[in-house]
């Protein structure tokens, strides 16, 4: 691996705590894995050199000095670009600007060459030498499709290739600064240089459409004061990555033996765009040795070789404050990358071989920020990525687990699957856990709302021309809504029946106390579940209280569904009137309602109650009825209109204008005309 602590500092045989000791541990419920596709190049050798670009995520293999064939591969890229360059020393760094346009290789000292690779544009290489005399660059670092930064041990000089065309380079800014090494973070446009002689005092740079910014520079404190003026700390223990949209300097600070402390801890310094950078969180490894980080999903991964096994921090979790700093214990026990599988390549009839493992930890392993893992002795670059599912069962602490999943890219049908497990045997959790959850999963959901509803009354109230920044807000995987719960975890529990009714019915209560604490209006399908569920354990006098007491509250879906239960529990006829009334809905209003849901004679029953009867479309009826698909339904239809053609009119046929005459038909074809209503004579 690519960090390991000086040889003075190293303790024998691992250091203390879970995992410690040189120990492996099992692979059971591996929560990192290695992408299933990665990139695959040609091993590094006598003849073939190995590069990687940070900004671009690229792999260059440079074979001969680029005389026999440059090979560039990404993780995003379909199809690789290969070329040929002359052989005019030794590549010391390669890289494409964004968007792959012009190519800039470092050969010498002293200058960088660049290439174009425009269409139609001549293949001619042109040359910069940096400005500072007697300096020597360090590397270099394309912040845009034009521009570049060079790093030199006397400071950085920014330039821009102008018209690549023209093939030269005109000088944007320069700052002058002993530099010992650099780092760069693409994701933010962060050059951070390392200076003086200890090298702890570190100077960043931000680099904007042209411009360069010079940031508040600060000090690494390192674990104990230096026996001699030398450069005491190293790029290896050093990461930049931004972690939950923040910049934040990684420090990987290894202790003495003679100190009290357990082992190493990595120190986060918070590099923000204006202000001091603070320390601000101290991850605890418990255990001393060699290692290296990756930042997955938020998450700052640790890997250590000598127990070949990784642990992760979570910042966002609640830690322990001393007042300054968080301090912040690993969220899961220590475990091994899952294994992985090298395919055989070849003809088919090798490919038939079994796969081999690959040797997970490696001391060829080079790690890149964020989540870039390299073999360049296999030839592989992989993106390390974080499992959710074996999380559930390492952390069992359900409130906790909630906080965890909720922050992650991809956790939508693990919560959703962990909130059906807390449901179900054998572990059902106790309703208190389960309200926990709930208001967890309903705290993101407001948030969400919130957003949802200032974005919409800016952009209606004509704010947004004058407001650049405004951004619709995006709906992550974190926004479980109603209709998630009710379709994946408790239409699909109330179903199941397993559980006691009474828990049943305490459960869905729950979610819409957790609703109505968060001020989110319940959607009427949650109500109808609660309904429905006391009707199927006969609860009427429950479901009576609820409804007295607006446990449930008013809507017109909710309504219609209390006027079909009147033939199981009559009372729901008045109960649902009531609730209408208050509603102020317009009758017809409430028949339509009825007839989309299919509920006939509720609909029927509601106008006989309220005297309109007489009046109503004897088609509508019969439409609904028949696309009710049950026969009897229409018969009974049918029977009622026929009845009251015979009362209003003395004949039970329907006249021309009400135009049913394809519903006599139907009538006939199923029961035959004989059993069409004879007029009555007195």
């Amino acid at each position: 691996m690519s960090r390991e602590a000086p040889p003075e500092e190293e303790a024998p045989g691992g250091g203390e705590g879970e995992g410690g000791g040189g120990e492996r541990q099992g692979d059971g419920g591996c929560y990192l894995a290695l992408c299933a596709r990665p990139v695959h190049f040609e091993k590094a050798n006598a003849v073939n050199c190995v590069f990687f670009d940070e900004a671009n995520k690229q792999v260059f293999a440079v074979r001969s000095g680029g005389a026999t064939g440059v090979v560039v591969k990404g993780l995003e890229d379909k199809t690789p670009i290969s070329f040929r360059m002359e052989d005019k020393g030794e590549v010391k760094c390669i890289k494409f600007s964004l968007g792959n346009k012009i190519l800039a290789v470092q050969r010498t000292l002293k200058n960088v060459d660049f290439l174009n690779f425009i269409p139609d544009s001549h293949q001619l290489e042109y040359t910069q030498e940096c400005k500072t005399k007697n300096a020597n660059i360090l590397g270099f670092c394309w912040t845009s499709s034009t521009e570049i930064v060079f790093i030199t041990d006397q400071g950085i000089e920014f330039y821009q290739v102008v018209l690549p065309e023209k093939r030269n380079l005109k000088l944007l800014k320069n700052q002058s600064i002993n530099v010992n090494w650099y780092m760069y973070c693409p994701e933010s446009s962060v050059i951070l240089l390392s200076t003086t002689v200890l090298g702890n005092v570190l100077q960043p740079f931000y680099f904007k459409s042209g411009t360069m910014s010079k940031l508040s520079k600060f000090e690494i404190e390192l674990p104990a004061a230096p026996k001699s003026s030398k450069l005491s700390l190293s790029e290896r223990d050093i990461a930049l990555a931004t972690i939950y949209g923040q910049l934040y300097v990684l420090y990987l600070r290894h202790h003495s033996r003679t100190s009290n402390s357990t082992g190493a801890e990595v120190v986060l310094y918070h590099l923000p765009r204006e202000g001091a950078c603070k320390k601000t969180h101290i991850l605890k490894l418990n255990r001393t040795g060699k290692f290296a980080l990756n930042v997955v999903d938020n998450l700052v991964v640790v890997h250590h070789q000598d127990t070949e096994t990784s642990v992760i921090f979570d910042i966002k979790l609640k830690g322990e404050f001393d007042g300054l700093t968080t301090i912040h214990q690993f969220v899961l026990p220590p475990r091994s990358i899952q294994p992985y599988q090298i395919p055989v390549a070849g003809p088919a009839a090798v490919t038939s071989q079994a796969p081999v493992p690959c040797k997970l930890y490696s001391s060829s392993w080079i790690v890149f920020q964020p989540d870039i893992i390299i073999s360049a002795s296999e030839g592989y670059l992989w993106n390390l990525q974080v499992k959710l599912e074996p999380v559930v069962n390492l952390l069992p602490d359900k409130g906790r687990l909630m906080d965890f999943l909720l922050q992650r890219k991809e956790c939508k049908m693990v919560i959703l699957a962990v909130c059906s497990q807390m449901l179900s045997e054998p572990g059902r959790g106790s309703l208190s856990v389960i309200a926990t959850v709930f208001d967890k999963l309903n705290h993101e959901y407001k948030k969400y709302l919130e957003a949802e509803q200032s974005y919409t009354l800016v952009v209606e109230g004509g704010q947004s021309r004058s407001n650049v920044l405004l951004k619709r807000p995006v709906r992550t995987q974190a926004v479980i809504d109603q209709s998630d719960m009710y379709t994946h975890v408790l239409s699909v529990f109330t179903e199941k029946k397993e559980a006691p009714h009474k828990f049943t019915i305490a459960v869905l209560m729950e979610y819409i106390r957790s609703l109505n604490q968060f001020q989110i209006a319940v959607q009427h399908y949650l109500y109808e579940l609660v309904i429905k569920t006391l009707v199927q354990h006969n609860l009427f006098y429950m479901l009576h209280q609820f409804l007295q007491y607006h446990v449930l509250s008013d809507s017109k879906p909710l309504a219609c569904l209390l006027l079909s239960l009147e033939s199981i529990y009559p009372p729901a006829h008045q109960l649902s009137l009531d609730m209408l009334k208050r509603l102020s809905t317009a009758n017809d209003e409430i028949v339509e309602v009825l007839l989309s849901k299919h509920h006939v004679l509720a609909a029927l029953r509601f106008i006989r109650g309220i005297g309109g009867h007489d009046s109503i479309s004897a088609r509508k009826f019969l439409d609904a009825a028949k696309q009710a698909e049950d026969d009897m339904l229409f018969y009974t239809i049918f029977r009622f209109f026929e009845q009251r053609n015979q009362r209003l009119r003395g004949n039970p046929s329907f006249t021309p204008g009400e135009h049913c005459e394809e519903h006599v038909t139907f009538f006939k074809q199923v029961f035959g005309e004989q059993a069409l209503m004879k007029p009555t004579t007195f």
